[in-house]
C-alpha cells in the first residue's frame, strides 16, 4: 500500500523548488513556445518538457537551452506509442461520464516523465505510473487543483478591482498583472509536480506517519538522556544508633 503524500506540505516543498529556478523554468517555457512551430525539433522539445518534474525532483539547476538537445529526439516512435495509449483510453474514459476519463489521467500522470527519467517502454512507464499514484490520485488532483484555484482567486480580485468604472488605463494596468501572475503559474505547477514525483518515486513522503514516528524516537531520546543527566539523590545517611540505656538490673530473690 502506497505512503499517503500530504497536500499542504507538497505545496510548500514545490513553491520552494519553483523559486530556486523561476527564472529557468520561464526561459524554457519561453523557448519552448517560440519553438513549437519548427517540425522535429518540436518532437524533442516536447519530450524534453516532460522530463522537467524529474530533473527538479534531482535538485538539478535548469539550463533552458537543454530542451534542444538530441538525446530526446531518439525514442520519438515509442513516445508517439505512449502518447496514442494515454489519449485514446483517456478520450473513452471521458466517453462514460468523464470520471473515469479524470482518474485515468491523473493515474497516468508521470508515465511521460518515468519514459524519459527511467528510460522506460511505454507500456511499462503506463504500468509503473498507475502503481505510484494508487492511493494518492485525488491528494495529487488537490495539490495541482489548489495552486492553480489560488491563483484563480487573485486573478478574479484583481479583475474586480481594476475593472470599476471601465477606466480603460486601470483595466490595462489589470491586464499585465494578470499575465504577470499566470506567468508564475508555471513554475508553481512544475514544482508541485516535482515534489509530488520525488515522494512517489522514492518513498519520502512529506508530513507521513514515519515522520511522527521518527519525531518520537528523537523525543524519547532526548527524554532519556535528560533524565541519565539528573542528579541523583544521594542516599541518607545512617543514623548512627542510639545508646541503649543499660537495663536496671533484677533484682535477686530473695
Amino acid at each position: 500500500m502506497n505512503k499517503k503524500i500530504n497536500i499542504m506540505a507538497t505545496l510548500k516543498e514545490g513553491v520552494a523548488i519553483a523559486g530556486l529556478n523561476f527564472l529557468s523554468l520561464i526561459l524554457v517555457t519561453l523557448l519552448y513556445l517560440v519553438t513549437i512551430w519548427i517540425p522535429y525539433l518540436n518532437v524533442g522539445t516536447t519530450i524534453a518538457m516532460s522530463s522537467l518534474p524529474a530533473e527538479l525532483a534531482k535538485g538539478n539547476m535548469i539550463n533552458p537551452l537543454f530542451i534542444f538537445e538530441s538525446k530526446y529526439r531518439r525514442n520519438m516512435g515509442e513516445f508517439f506509442i505512449l502518447m496514442a495509449l494515454m489519449t485514446g483510453a483517456i478520450s473513452v474514459g471521458f466517453m462514460f461520464m468523464g470520471i473515469p476519463g479524470l482518474v485515468i489521467s491523473i493515474a497516468w500522470n508521470y508515465a511521460t516523465v518515468l519514459f524519459v527519467d527511467k528510460n522506460m517502454s511505454a507500456l511499462d512507464a503506463l504500468r509503473e505510473s498507475n502503481r505510484i499514484t494508487y492511493g494518492n490520485k485525488w491528494r495529487i488532483f488537490g495539490a495541482e487543483f489548489l495552486i492553480c484555484f489560488a491563483l484563480g482567486i487573485v486573478v478574479a480580485i484583481i479583475n474586480a478591482l481594476f475593472g470599476i468604472g471601465e477606466v480603460k488605463w486601470l483595466e490595462a494596468i489589470g491586464t499585465i498583472i494578470n499575465v504577470i501572475l499566470l506567468i508564475f503559474i508555471v513554475p508553481a505547477v512544475y514544482g508541485v509536480d516535482a515534489s509530488i514525483y520525488r515522494q512517489l518515486t522514492s518513498g519520502e513522503i512529506l508530513g507521513g506517519k514515519e515522520i511522527k514516528e521518527e519525531l518520537k524516537d528523537i523525543k524519547d531520546e532526548v527524554v532519556g538522556a535528560v533524565k541519565k543527566e539528573e542528579p541523583k539523590a544521594e542516599p541518607a545517611a545512617e543514623e548512627a544508633p542510639k545508646p541503649q540505656a543499660p537495663k536496671a538490673k533484677k533484682a535477686k530473690e530473695e
